[in-house]
């Protein structure tokens, strides 16, 4: 097998959340497409979310690669371990509680939620699933939940202040 040199290299690792089997019902019966949602990450604190649909499942696959690498965003970490503070994220009606952690707790989340935080970097947090659990939503509530976290220093910049006036 031969290694093509001009390929681009992955920037970003990437992991499927949800693949679903999609049914159009016509008169000439009925047509099946597959949608696929992928996140996509450095782990150094970039983060993408995105869908994708096709008629065959790695067609949407591929195409939700593309669409999460259009919304990567960057995540400010602390200490490149865990999360600034504490947060809930909502999408729909599910949303996801997360915490900082001290160091060595690992990732303590389950699912789509565990995917997420692993591809941003985080290695040290804690989180809780509250109300639905369906996957893509979950998967979204969380990527909302990072999208809102605020530096010390960012808030300080708000603010008007310094760092250590801040922390007291």
């Amino acid at each position: 097998m031969k290694v093509d040199k001009n390929a681009p290299k992955k920037i970003y690792e990437e992991k499927v959340i949800s693949i679903g089997r999609v049914t159009k019902v016509t008169k000439g019966g009925r047509t099946f497409r597959f949608s696929a949602t992928v996140a996509v990450g450095d782990r150094k604190g970039k983060v993408g979310l995105g869908n994708g649909k096709a008629n065959e499942v790695p067609e949407a696959i591929s195409k939700a690669i593309k669409a999460a690498e259009k919304n990567v965003f960057k995540v400010e970490l602390v200490d490149d371990r865990t999360i600034s503070h504490e947060v809930i994220g909502e999408c729909g009606a599910a949303r996801v509680l997360i915490k900082p952690a001290k160091a060595g707790s690992g990732i303590i989340a389950g699912g789509p939620v565990r995917d997420v935080l692993d591809l941003v970097g985080v290695k040290d947090v804690v989180s809780k699933s509250l109300g639905s659990n369906t996957q893509i939503n979950t998967a979204k509530a969380t990527i909302n939940a990072l999208k809102s976290q605020r530096s010390i220093e960012h808030i300080a910049a708000l603010r008007g202040k310094t760092v250590e006036e801040i922390r007291g």
